[in-house]
């Protein structure tokens, strides 16, 4: 009877916490462009290791940027790179030189690459806000459009914004790659729905844009630098923590895209990488967010096999499943819908079975293992 209890308070805080996405997701109202003048000035700021491969499509979007030159830069950022990734930011700055491109060398201050690699950018740059992305993403065109016009609107300090995945309709999508996007599809359902209940604790550095007078002044990654990766996740904490404005740029058309990845041991790699930052959240919503989510979708397997051995009966277990499945259906389906990627839902069913497996594992594992990023070995 206990055992049925707790699996009936997990479920109910599971699915309020649910209930309570649907309802943000649904209260920030989609965000259009109303072709205003640009008022605002941006550095782009953009690390790199070892992405000869990617940078070539990178930089054909950055080339179609709609917006005056004069008001951005682009500070690419080598770190340590041992592939030709160098030589051909450098190929790309002089080739375009009315973009205003820098090529730098990462100076390293810390145990987190990245961090130092946006903050070498960030000594040198020269305009007052500054924007995120990956080497292995594409900008849309009116990109900068779209922080521009956040920021009149709103006077915001941060702007997250939606990121998708690069199609490629030659070829036919793996199994795990299936998973993967709709996986990042709810991720991204649940961090539009935070920020919609005033308790944005997730972005993602791939599509991001912040004040640089403010990140200077919050002294930005210095109370996490000793942590690998979040460099988005933790500033966007920090911030709120502070009180200072944070929004969603709530559209389709400012969506960054990135590359799926091509196996399932980076997927997994991926993900723990994600996860191990979690214990160092200084957002209290989100660490009872994790525990929430770990602890639903691992209760589901123990009490799968309490059933099978018939120490519980399965009815209720089904009962309990099936009010996550419409739960998650609907939250999940509401994102898929606005990143025109519907067709993904017929994996939603196998998918939602795989899952509870493959996030327990991945939480465990990021509690007890180091993890690989970028040929490099982080300790836990």
């Amino acid at each position: 009877m206990l055992l049925l209890i707790f699996l009936g308070l997990i479920t109910s805080a599971y699915l309020g916490l649910v209930v309570a996405f649907i309802y943000g997701w649904k209260k920030i109202p989609e965000f259009k462009l109303k072709g205003n003048s640009s008022e605002n000035s941006f550095s782009i700021i953009i690390p790199f290791r070892n992405e000869a491969e990617n940078l070539p499509n990178l930089f054909k979007s950055l080339t179609n940027l709609n917006y005056p030159s004069r008001k951005f830069e682009i500070l690419l950022v080598n770190d340590a790179s041992t592939d030709h990734s160098r030589q051909l930011a450098e190929i790309f700055q002089n080739e375009f030189q009315e973009l205003h491109i820098k090529v730098l060398d990462n100076i390293k201050n810390s145990t987190s690459p990245k961090k130092d690699a946006i903050r070498t950018a960030i000594h040198v740059s020269k305009f007052d806000y500054i924007a995120t992305t990956d080497a292995d993403c594409i900008v849309p065109a009116n990109w900068l459009h779209y922080f521009d016009e956040m920021i009149f609107s709103n006077n915001s300090k941060m702007i997250a914004g939606p990121v998708g995945f690069i199609q490629d309709s030659a070829r036919r999508k793996a199994y795990f790659q299936r998973f993967e996007e709709l996986d990042f599809i709810s991720l991204q359902a649940s961090t539009v729905g935070a920020f919609g209940i005033d308790k944005a604790f997730m972005c993602n550095a791939a599509n991001m844009c912040y004040e640089k007078e403010t990140f200077l002044r919050e002294s930005g990654f210095n109370a996490d630098a000793g942590i690998a990766s979040g460099d988005d996740v933790f500033l966007l904490q920090q911030l709120r923590k502070k009180g200072l404005k944070v929004d969603f740029v709530k559209s389709a058309k400012a969506a960054v895209l990135t590359n799926l990845q091509q196996n399932l041991s980076g997927l997994m790699a991926q993900r723990i990488r994600w996860a191990a930052k979690t214990s160092s959240y200084s957002s209290n919503f989100a660490k009872a967010t994790g525990i929430i989510v770990f602890l639903k979708n691992f209760s589901l397997i123990v009490f799968s096999v309490l059933a099978l051995l018939g120490l519980i009966p399965y009815q209720f277990l089904m009962l309990v499943f099936l009010l996550k499945f419409i739960a998650d259906f609907i939250l999940i389906h509401k994102s898929a819908k606005f990143m025109k990627s519907e067709e993904l839902m017929r994996n939603y069913f196998w998918s939602s079975i795989v899952y509870p497996f493959f996030t327990s594992y991945v939480a465990i594992l990021s509690l007890v293992k180091d993890f690989k990023w970028k040929g490099r070995r982080f300790k836990k």
